[in-house]
């Protein structure tokens, strides 16, 4: 997926915004576990303290007992009543610092009870204390008893210092991983900030070197644009649909007759040139265009400031550009010349159509008109030699001889200039054809010719192909025909036929077509050939390379044969050599 710059930013600037609140989190999660591993070697410590002070006011408060049950005077009870308040200042601060639900609370549970059993020791050893301060034998009891009860009250504050010691050195582990964690931590920080530096940085420089080198182009392209529009006569314009403004390139302004940015591009003004009797139409294009944000090609007529009417065309197409702003970008042409040509060939196409018309009216006439006289010639010619045939001299004789060889060859010609006329291309007169039924039904036409001279005709199979049936047909009767009227006194015609199919780009002929595959039919005869120098001028119209005398011919056979290989967008060769032989050489589009 292509993203455009405005795309590239937003994802660029997501993209960051994600990595800051994952470096933000991350740094509250290892903050925050900095704090709670301090806040636990605070708890640790405070713990450890109070268990300390309560063991030192337990002793406090074991010396004053001892000193009050060694002299019965109440002064030593003083330390023993300020160890048991302070003792109940340390549980109560035990009980805050300790968390519900640990090893520790049950631990100060157990505590608090062996405390409680101490004191109630203490009170059981005051009341046998007696006057004399003889130890009797329950004080002794109950003196071991709460030794016993101090031993235990000091093994439940060394259990409970163990368990602080073992949390602390958890905690210090912890700690000391959370401090190691935390250059590594930062490190990384800076490294990735580093890196996305670099990276829009090098993105920076790559846009800027992209920009500078499109900047450098459009300087380029504007420079050509100008010049390609000079030449073509055309101008640009963009109309920026948002802002609603338009911009128009300085040939554009030419085209209007006024001098580049001479005002303010916008609709209104450009309107102001229209030809009057064009602006309601192009009004109502424009008005499309606004609302469709398209403009198909339009034609209008502007009046230029001097007087002058030009012909113009525009057409418009929408684009985003790299910001999704939309852009109908336009190229409006000057096309007054193209309708002043159009206009010519307008005139010169009802000139051939006139043409046309009296070229039929010729065809007409020479089909009609001029053969009836020849007729007559020909019928009072035929009624002379039969009647006054033996009167005439020997001189009206000959006269009469070349009257009617004349005439002959002015009926040959008018049939001849006939059915040249009548050769032309119509594509409905197209159709697939059997080739190898044309050259029968030309030979057919022929079979006198050929019975007479004992020509021998040979050919390969044909292809169906797609032709005009009768014209294909003419071309066999017109080539087949030239070689039996153009065969060597004496020999008897041969004429070979063959067909194969070729590629364009491998005969020199046909490199430039743009069709690939063509058909190759050759005519080959034995008769009098011709020099390769004459290969082209035997196809012009009215050209012969023998005289009227040698043999008959009006010079139109050939050219009748390259009008109907032309009708078929093929190609029609000849090649010769004398009193060896002729051949020609068709090639016919093959439409696969």
């Amino acid at each position: 997926m292509n993203l455009t710059p405005n795309n590239y930013l937003k994802a660029a600037f997501g993209i960051g915004l994600f990595i800051i609140l994952c470096i933000g989190g991350f740094t509250y999660k290892h903050i925050q576990s900095l704090s709670e591993s301090s806040k636990t070697v605070k708890s640790t410590y405070s713990v450890s303290s109070e268990l300390a002070k309560i063991l030192s006011n337990l002793k406090q408060a074991e010396s004053g007992h001892r000193g009050f049950l060694l002299t019965s005077d109440s002064i030593f009870l003083d330390p023993y009543f300020s160890g048991v308040t302070q003792l109940k200042e340390n549980l109560g601060r035990l009980d805050t610092l300790v968390p519900e639900n640990t090893d520790q609370r049950k631990n100060l549970k157990k505590l608090k009870s062996d405390i409680e059993k101490r004191f109630s020791i203490f009170k059981r050893s005051f009341g046998l204390v007696d006057d004399k301060l003889i130890l009797s034998e329950d004080l002794l009891y109950v003196l071991h008893e709460g030794k016993m009860s101090m031993d235990q009250i000091r093994k439940d504050l060394v259990n409970m210092q163990d368990l602080e010691s073992r949390l602390m050195a958890e905690s210090q582990v912890k700690n000391e991983k959370a401090m190691d964690l935390t250059p590594l931590m930062f490190f990384g920080i800076l490294i990735l900030t580093l890196i996305l530096l670099l990276l829009a940085y090098a993105k920076m420089n790559k846009d800027l070197m992209e920009l500078k080198d499109t900047n450098d182009d459009l300087v380029v392209f504007k420079k050509l644009t100008q010049q390609a529009e000079k030449i073509s006569h055309s101008g640009t314009w963009i109309w920026y649909v948002e802002e609603d403004e338009f911009y128009y390139s300085d040939n554009l302004f030419n085209l209007l007759g006024v001098e580049p940015n001479s005002f303010e591009p916008s609709l209104e003004k450009f309107i102001g040139f229209v030809h009057v009797d064009d602006r309601e139409g192009l009004g109502q294009q424009i008005n499309k265009m606004i609302k469709e944000e398209d403009l198909p090609l339009v034609t209008f007529r502007i009046v230029q400031p001097d007087g002058t009417i030009k012909h113009l065309k525009a057409f418009g197409k929408l684009i985003e550009n790299a910001f999704e702003e939309k852009q109908l970008i336009g190229v409006t042409v000057d096309a007054t010349e193209e309708y002043e040509n159009f206009k010519l060939i307008e005139q010169r196409n009802q000139e051939l159509e006139r043409n046309n018309k009296e070229l039929s009216a010729f065809n007409y006439v020479t089909s009609h008109d001029l053969q009836e006289p020849l007729r007559k010639i020909q019928t009072f010619i035929s009624r002379l030699e039969v009647k006054d045939k033996d009167n005439l001299s020997e001189a009206g004789n000959i006269c009469v001889e070349k009257i009617k060889s004349a005439s002959a060859r002015m009926r040959l010609l008018i049939d001849d200039l006939l059915q040249y006329s009548r050769t032309n291309k119509t594509e409905s007169d197209f159709s697939e054809t059997n080739m190898n039924m044309l050259l029968e039904s030309a030979k057919q036409e022929l079979i006198d010719s050929i019975e007479e001279k004992e020509a021998v005709i040979t050919s390969q199979n044909l292809p169906t192909m797609d032709v005009i049936s009768f014209q294909i047909q003419q071309l066999f009767i017109n080539i087949i025909g030239n070689s039996l009227k153009y065969s060597r006194e004496g020999v008897p015609p041969k004429i070979d036929i063959k067909h194969e199919e070729v590629i364009s780009s491998e005969v020199e002929e046909l490199k430039d077509s743009f069709i690939k595959h063509y058909h190759k039919i050759s005519i080959k005869d034995n008769g009098i050939g011709f020099e390769q120098t004459y290969a082209k001028k035997i196809f012009v119209l009215f050209n012969r390379l023998h005289g009227k005398t040698e043999y008959s011919g009006t010079g139109i056979g050939l050219a009748i044969c390259k009008k109907i290989v032309d009708n078929h967008n093929g190609v029609i060769l000849a090649e010769g050599i004398p009193n060896v032989g002729a051949k020609f050489i068709i090639y016919l589009p093959y439409l696969k």
